[in-house]
């Protein structure tokens, strides 16, 4: 892409806010859309900008308002010039609106700058402004932008006009950078090296997987090409439970490998909180982030807050109850998949159970399904002593897919430490032991 013609292109972008704000200080009773200037987009199609611009279908009323939320981003001074352009001695210009930020020199704009610039001293028009900040304007329900909250006894819009951070993201490198984990987003991402064929599994747990592949591909064909989507709800639901280590965070990052979408890990009894409302905030964030992204979301240790729930004999279980119910509520209403894990399925409460499409039980392996995993991951430099029987070792030892890989490296990086690639029977036994040990197992 030509750097000088998109620049060019967001020359022409901010002339055009520039302009309509000098018509608007000069007509304070003109009609914005007769005769405002006016700008064709037709020939704007370089830019990022531009193209989210088009895109996102936005009206020249709503083109207006996003530049204004994006234009402190990139030129801080904007505003300042536009005002002392029009009154080079200098005035308070309060029907401006706007404020200082904390640290920014500048104007941040605000809804009372959407009024002033939308309806100058049109009464009604000015009231009308107040749509394009509802939950059912284009700007929140394609997360653009949204106005910050005032507190009690403030006029609402007094609020800035801010950007979503991922839309800032979009519009200007053209690419959203994955979100790092945090308390405002207490989630990470989950990514694998590894393929089906690493996934043994037995059969009937192969076939619920492989239904949640398919509803991954095919569900939105069936919700917008088929006209669905004002009968059925978008997401789905799905409970993986079963002992650690049986595959249960694998086969989500599988899913999300082979569907071409990216899964996030919640480890839900991180983003419990002792304070009140704090574990409800924790979750707004991360489903708001998620809402639009077709991400999914995988809630590990889902029994620290799925579980069972308590009779109210404290406002402790109250709000226990309540961050319950919550969660409950969002998960319902995301449009993605949403996976929750548990070691023990008795300890979710049956009245979530009956939400949920489907259950997903990981069994530990049997004899036949270790020996297979014994064999798909030791590594191709490493030589077994011939009295090490792997069917035997399989039968015999009861351990799960993520103990096999513990052994593996144990004994991998003991042999290399000897100078050798050959692993002895002793050298095995030793490392299956420890595992053994390491979960408080009779060996």
């Amino acid at each position: 892409m030509d750097k000088t013609t998109v620049n060019t292109e967001l020359n022409i972008l901010f002339s055009f806010l520039k302009e309509v704000i000098s018509w608007r200080i000069k007509n304070p009773d003109g009609d914005i859309i007769t005769y405002a200037p006016k700008l064709s987009l037709k020939d704007l199609d370089k830019s990022v900008t531009a193209q989210f611009i088009t895109n996102m279908e936005l009206s020249t009323i709503e083109t207006i308002i996003f530049l204004l939320a994006l234009t402190p981003h990139i030129l801080p001074d904007f505003f300042l010039n536009c005002i002392a352009e029009s009154y080079p001695s200098g005035t308070d210009l309060p029907q401006f609106g706007g404020v200082k930020g904390k640290q920014h020199r500048g104007i941040l704009p605000t809804g009372e700058t959407v009024q002033f610039i939308i309806a100058g001293n049109h009464i009604e028009n000015r009231i009308d402004c107040m749509r394009f900040f509802t939950k059912a304007s284009r700007f929140e329900t394609h997360r653009i932008l949204y106005l910050e909250t005032m507190p009690s006894g403030e006029p609402l819009l007094s609020g800035k006009i801010l950007l979503y951070p991922e839309t800032l993201y979009l519009v200007t490198i053209g690419s959203i950078p994955p979100p790092k984990m945090s308390a405002q987003f207490p989630a990470e991402k989950l990514d694998t090296e590894l393929s089906w064929d690493d996934l043994i599994l037995n059969t009937k747990t192969i076939s619920e997987i492989k239904e949640l592949e398919i509803w991954l591909k095919y569900n939105n064909i069936f919700l917008e090409a088929w006209g669905m989507k004002n009968r059925v709800k978008a997401g789905y639901r799905t409970i993986f439970h079963g002992p650690p280590g049986t595959g249960k965070t694998l086969t989500a990052a599988l899913l999300g490998k082979y569907t071409g979408k990216d899964v996030y890990r919640i480890d839900l009894s991180t983003v419990v909180s002792k304070y009140i409302g704090e574990t409800e905030k924790n979750l707004s964030n991360l489903f708001d982030k998620a809402a639009h992204k077709n991400w999914i979301l995988f809630f590990d240790e889902a029994d620290a807050i799925f579980g069972k729930r308590t009779n109210v004999q404290s406002s402790n279980d109250k709000f226990a109850n309540q961050e319950v119910s919550y969660l409950l509520q969002r998960v319902e209403s995301h449009p993605g998949l949403v996976i929750l894990a548990t070691n023990f399925k008795d300890n979710i409460d049956e009245a979530f159970m009956r939400r949920f499409q489907s259950i997903c039980e990981f069994q530990l392996p049997t004899g036949k399904e270790r020996y297979l995993m014994w064999k798909t991951n030791l590594p191709e430099q490493l030589y077994l002593d011939p009295k090490i029987d792997l069917a035997d070792i399989a039968e015999k030892y009861e351990v799960t897919g993520s103990n096999i890989i513990n052994i593996i490296q144990y004994c991998s990086i003991k042999v290399l430490s000897l100078n050798t690639n050959t692993l002895h029977y002793d050298l095995l036994i030793e490392g299956i032991k420890k595992e053994y040990l390491k979960e408080n197992k009779l060996f």
